[in-house]
């Protein structure tokens, strides 16, 4: 019964230092996931440069895998392409070895009289949890970044108070896990199939390297007993992060998952060559092989095993890029298919946690919809002066394609809401799904109106040379309102947004004027009435789309400014009767450009 409760203290304190490492990254990247999504889509081929920023990004969020995971979403999203990240996987294997050389603190021996007392874990542990909670409770009620800072050294202390846990447990056992790791000194491919497997269990290096060290600070270990196990703990990190990234993943995020596997494997074969040639020539002598390291030990051969390989296959990250698109070659499919498949796997799911990020992801992909219902409209357009089924039936699947977006990406959004804290990401949340509604709705409108075109046909009504030309003008200014719209929101500017309400205005005006231009053709039995039917809709239509456009601008411009947020009606009434230069400014200009077209 005694051994049981042992296991118990030993699993209580490894569930301790997973839960510690877990909040640590969490607070990390919540206080800086804009950062690290900016760093990382600076990436432009440069291998040595994404090793740095992986190195990086893993010591800040203290996990490879984090990283690793966070890359491969940003290639599904586009951010980066495949080549890109493939230095970055690289460093993240270094970067992880950062855990091991802060858990090293545990071995610090220091007199009360000394600086480096304060680094012992028993005092890091407490004083980084009084922080935290100090904090959170009192300061991170008025600021964000004070609340993301306490979650960080909640998660410090956490992981410190599990280390201790292991340690005392590991030391109650220390006869038994002596034994046990003596085992390996002659069994080199039980102790490496022993890494990973743990660490497939746990999965964390980290924290099976946590172990090995828990281990090593209470009884000690050899150099020969746990080199074979730290290589397969590297092992084990691969595979689990392939499993998690393997799941619904596109092509390339499958070749960045394929690169860390590959190289994993590749930096295995090299130190175990290097051990076996540095054993045979002599130069890991028996001091060195039979040495007893304690947990700055550990940290130091784990360093090692994942600096060394980096420093070799650095170079050949285009070779290791190479074997990974043989494995996971393209598919053939239709360019622009392809590329509308690969926006709609923009919304990683494992990115979900960090509202920041997650939003970047979906202002991605909503701007793609905007680009999607811009095409369709054109497409429409073309219906009218070229009719073709196939296009026709090429609109009807990019809306197919664009209701998809608008419910993954209305999903995505939604789901992100417990995580949010922060008032500019509730803001942004809130114009994200009303941006994505409008978009939607313009593609709706677009497949409208090639069913108006498609009516009209059936039926062999024809439009006037008169009625030809002013719808096609008509085309002209929503086109260029949708192009405004779309831009707009892909550059999250106020100033072209302020430009969106005086084009509506004009067009709102011009439809007006056309729409009794129509009417008159009809009674002067220059127009069927049917033909005025279908006229008129196409009208309707434009007028709506040209609508959705202004509700777009004016609820970016509310994003930021209370006094239009919730008000917008109000505030484009207001906007039509006052003496604001800018806007009539605007609004001449583009009367000018469009009235100017027509002739009686």
């Amino acid at each position: 019964m005694e051994a049981f409760y042992k296991v118990v203290s030993l699993l209580g304190g490894l569930s301790m230092f997973l839960y510690g490492m877990r909040i640590m990254g969490d607070g990390l990247k919540s206080s800086s996931g804009g950062a690290l999504k900016t760093a990382l889509a600076k990436v432009t081929g440069n291998a040595v440069l994404g090793f740095f920023l992986g190195v990086v990004v893993t010591c800040m969020i203290q996990s490879s895998t984090a990283t690793i995971v966070l890359t491969v979403g940003l290639v599904g999203a586009g951010f980066l392409t495949f080549r890109q990240s493939v230095g970055i996987v690289l460093g993240a294997n270094v970067g992880t070895a950062i855990t091991a050389q802060i858990i090293r603190l545990m071995d610090v021996d220091a007199g009360n009289g000394s600086i480096l007392f304060f680094f012992k874990s028993d005092n890091l542990a407490p004083l980084a949890l009084v922080i935290g909670m100090v904090l959170i409770m009192f300061v991170g009620r008025r600021k964000d970044s004070a609340a993301n800072a306490g979650t960080i050294f909640v998660g410090f202390g956490i992981l410190f108070v599990g280390l201790m846990n292991m340690s005392s447990a590991v030391g109650q056992m220390s006869q038994s896990l002596s034994y046990l790791l003596v085992s390996f000194e002659d069994n080199y491919f039980l102790g490496f199939l022993a890494g990973v497997g743990v660490t497939g269990v746990i999965q964390s290096s980290s924290a099976v390297v946590g172990i090995l060290q828990s281990i090593a600070s209470s009884v000690g270990v050899t150099f020969c007993a746990v080199f074979a196990v730290i290589v397969g703990v590297n092992i084990g990190d691969c595979i689990t992060t392939y499993l998690v990234c393997r799941i619904g993943a596109s092509r390339e995020q499958v070749r960045t998952c394929l690169v860390h596997i590959i190289y994993n494997i590749m930096a295995a074969v090299l130190i175990f060559g290097l051990i076996g040639l540095l054993r045979a020539t002599g130069v890991l002598n028996d001091d060195i092989w039979f040495k007893t390291l304690h947990a700055g030990g550990v940290a130091n051969v784990h360093g090692l095993f994942r600096l060394v390989p980096a420093i070799v296959f650095l170079p050949m990250s285009g070779v290791i890029a190479n074997l990974a698109e043989k494995i996971a070659p393209d598919r053939e499919v239709n360019e622009e298919d392809s590329d509308i498949e690969r926006n709609l796997r923009e919304l990683d799911q494992r990115l979900i946690t960090n509202p920041g990020l997650a939003l970047s992801e979906t202002a991605h992909l909503i701007g793609h919809m905007g680009d999607v219902s811009l095409h369709n409209l054109e497409a429409a357009l073309q219906q009218l002066f070229e009719f073709d089924e196939r296009r026709d039936s090429r609109i009807d699947q990019r809306e197919d394609l664009l209701d998809r977006m608008a419910d993954g990406s209305n999903q995505y959004i939604v789901a992100i809401s417990p995580y949010i804290t922060r008032d500019w990401d509730r803001r942004n949340q809130s114009f994200q799904l009303k941006a994505l509604v409008a978009f939607e709705r313009i593609g709706d409108l677009a497949v409208n109106i090639a069913g108006n075109i498609r009516s009209l046909r059936e039926k062999g009504g024809v439009f006037s040379e008169k009625a030809m030309n002013e719808i096609q003008l008509a085309f002209e200014a929503v086109r260029d309102i949708l192009t405004l719209s779309v831009r707009t929101y892909k550059e999250d500017s106020i100033v072209l947004a302020k430009k969106v309400e005086p084009l509506e205005e004009v067009i709102d005006d011009l439809l007006e004027t056309l729409r009794g231009r129509h009417v008159q053709r009809v009674v002067n039995n220059e127009c069927t009435v049917f033909n005025g039917i279908e006229y008129q809709n196409i009208l309707l239509n434009l007028e709506r789309v040209s609508d959705q456009c202004s509700d777009l601008a004016v609820y970016l411009l509310g994003r930021t400014d209370d006094s239009i947020s919730g008000h917008e009606h109000q505030y484009i009434h207001n906007l039509h009767h006052s003496n604001n230069q800018e806007y009539l400014s605007e609004f001449r200009r583009n009367y000018d450009k469009y009235f100017d077209q027509l002739h009686e």
